[in-house]
């Protein structure tokens, strides 16, 4: 890029780094928000509270990097233009396509993004969210134990606790464990912890009681300092770590198992999501060409354009709004699908084709070169 265009490009980078930075972190913190659950109910640290929510950010930039775009490139240009420097370099002999190629690059790389991150980071970063929630999930600690409640984590098995402390420490717990055979057993104890001994989950109750009915109806009782209840055989979780549409790679959702009757059932559903990803980083490019269309697509203007940058604005609201419902319509039929690809790219045609639709008309008047009442006044469009 010569030097005029290179100045383009930096004057639209800045601003778009700026939007997207702000739309993640906003996005982050809703996020945050909906996960505060991890830290609140389920008693888990912080570092994994971090790690879920910075997971996250590649399906969220994902989302965000085309509105970024959009909002940044109509900021930049239409100050570019208010300001008549894009005006002087038409008049410096610039083709309209010279003057908007830095923001077509942009569009490119990011939309080259896009890609990359819904290829391989995206689906990598889900996996690695999936993989945590899982193994919260089998966590004893939160399973087992609920502050204030009863639970059941066994259909023989009752827990209840008084108090958990942040560091675990449990108050007032109550256990009543019918046995197989008949009979039942009911364990209190003012304070326990789940811990492990030799390799096996164990429940250290201190300063508790047992009382014991054997199937005869005899009662037996005892007074304990410190009891070890084993929880071997309340933890035996069979349910296994299932990847959903969203967690797969691109290879795993246009060639799915078919020999698995979950893959055989969600085969379009697969293939919508595939189709998505790889249609979705095209909206990078159709809303840089609408921007590009709601500030150089007619003619200059020394009061702005407001007006024109709303109605833009309002229709790339609505090609997002059409995108997102043929890409759940497509769940259902797997021809839509071509049309997660006609949506960007037809945006994309009709925001350049405003731009390049100007037509120079000259007219020679005593021996000099006149041009029409347009925004510029120098080469014809290309």
């Amino acid at each position: 890029m010569r030097l005029i265009e290179r100045y383009f490009f930096r004057q639209l980078l800045g601003p778009t780094f700026l939007a997207t930075t702000a739309l993640c972190l906003v996005a982050l913190l809703g996020r945050s928000l909906s996960e505060l659950e991890i830290i609140v109910d389920q008693r888990q640290s912080a570092l994994l509270f971090i790690k879920v929510i910075l997971l996250a950010l590649p399906q969220l930039l994902n989302l965000i990097l085309p509105v970024a775009l959009f909002v940044a490139a109509l900021v930049a240009l239409n100050r570019l233009h208010t300001e008549q420097e894009i005006v002087v370099a038409f008049a410096g002999g610039m083709s309209r396509w010279r003057v908007i190629r830095p923001a077509v690059n942009l569009a490119a790389i990011a939309a080259l993004i896009s890609l990359v991150l819904g290829i391989w980071i995206q689906p990598m970063t889900a996996r690695m969210i999936r993989e945590a929630a899982f193994s919260v999930k089998a966590d004893l600690a939160t399973t087992l134990v609920r502050e204030g409640e009863f639970t059941n984590p066994t259909s023989d098995l009752t827990v209840y606790a008084g108090k958990i402390d942040p560091d675990g420490l449990i108050h007032d717990l109550f256990i009543h464990q019918q046995k197989a055979k008949g009979g039942d057993t009911t364990y209190m104890a003012s304070e326990g912890r789940v811990m492990t001994r030799n390799g096996a989950p164990m429940l250290i109750m201190h300063r508790g009681s047992n009382q014991e009915f054997s199937p005869d109806g005899v009662l037996n009782f005892l007074r304990f300092d410190d009891y070890f209840f084993d929880l071997t055989s309340f933890i035996k979780n069979e349910e296994l770590l299932h990847y959903k549409i969203g967690d797969r790679y691109l290879h795993e959702l246009f060639f799915p198992d078919l020999t698995q009757d979950w893959e055989q059932k969600n085969r379009t559903k697969m293939l919508a999501e595939g189709h998505s990803r790889l249609a979705g980083p095209l909206y990078n490019l159709a809303f840089m060409a609408m921007a590009l269309a709601a500030v150089i697509g007619s003619t200059f203007s020394r009061l702005g354009y407001a007006r024109r940058i709303a109605a833009v604005g309002a229709a790339a609201v609505l090609v997002r709004i059409v995108g997102f419902g043929i890409q759940a319509a497509c769940d259902d039929s797997a021809w839509m699908n071509i049309l997660q690809y006609l949506v960007p790219i037809g945006a994309a045609w009709w925001g350049l084709s405003q731009v390049f639709k100007q037509k120079i008309r000259r007219f020679i008047a005593l021996g000099t070169k006149r041009t029409s009442d347009t925004a510029y006044a120098t080469e014809p469009a290309q």
